[in-house]
């Protein structure tokens, strides 16, 4: 009997584990699943790694200035996160809010729809060019080669560089290039 007793003991205790270790599978079953779900809509790419210590890409610039909400809005529709972190140089003829203003009205909140991305993405291809060029440097070019395989005239008045008749504000360098704040909008010529 006292055998029965302990094999009784032993087959209940084997069951407790058993039953504790499938209860565990189960929840790690279902942390996974979250995680995998979540992982799935976080946005990917080198645009969306944190990393507090090299020095600021031409991004990083535009979404730390509050004048350059709107611009930083039109690159996360257009999706063009990604571009604006590569190794470079890249030199970006960057709008202000108040340039995006000037344009007609419902303009900006059109180009931001969905439907829209492929006409947004190349206007603000058109605000990039490959180099990293002084503002001073840029008085001795007629155009530049836009990422949008498009050019914009370069022209010298009262001895300030002119971008497709955008001022240059100021500059910043970054990481990966240089910001030029203008105070006006490029705009692709249309195709005819």
């Amino acid at each position: 009997m006292k055998t029965a007793k302990q094999f009784f003991f032993v087959l209940a205790f084997v069951a407790l584990i058993c039953s504790c270790k499938n209860e565990n599978n189960d929840a790690s079953t279902n942390t996974t699943a979250t995680e995998t779900k979540a992982k799935s809509n976080e946005k990917t790419g080198q645009a969306f790694i944190k990393d507090d210590e090299s020095t600021p890409t031409v991004l990083d610039i535009a979404i730390g200035s509050k004048d350059h909400s709107t611009l930083v809005a039109a690159v996360q529709a257009a999706e063009l996160e990604n571009a604006l972190v590569n190794a470079g140089p890249l030199m970006v003829f960057a709008p202000t809010n108040d340039a995006f203003a000037a344009l007609p009205e419902g303009t900006v909140d059109n180009l931001l729809k969905p439907e829209n991305k492929d006409a947004l993405a190349n206007i603000l291809k058109y605000h990039v060019t490959p180099g990293n060029y002084s503002k001073d440097f840029l008085k001795k070019f007629k155009r530049l080669g836009q990422a949008n395989n498009q050019y914009v005239k370069v022209e010298v008045i009262d001895g300030e560089p002119m971008i497709g008749g955008a001022k240059i504000l100021g500059s910043v360098k970054a990481g990966n290039g240089i910001v030029h704040v203008i105070d006006k909008v490029l705009l692709p010529p249309t195709e005819e």
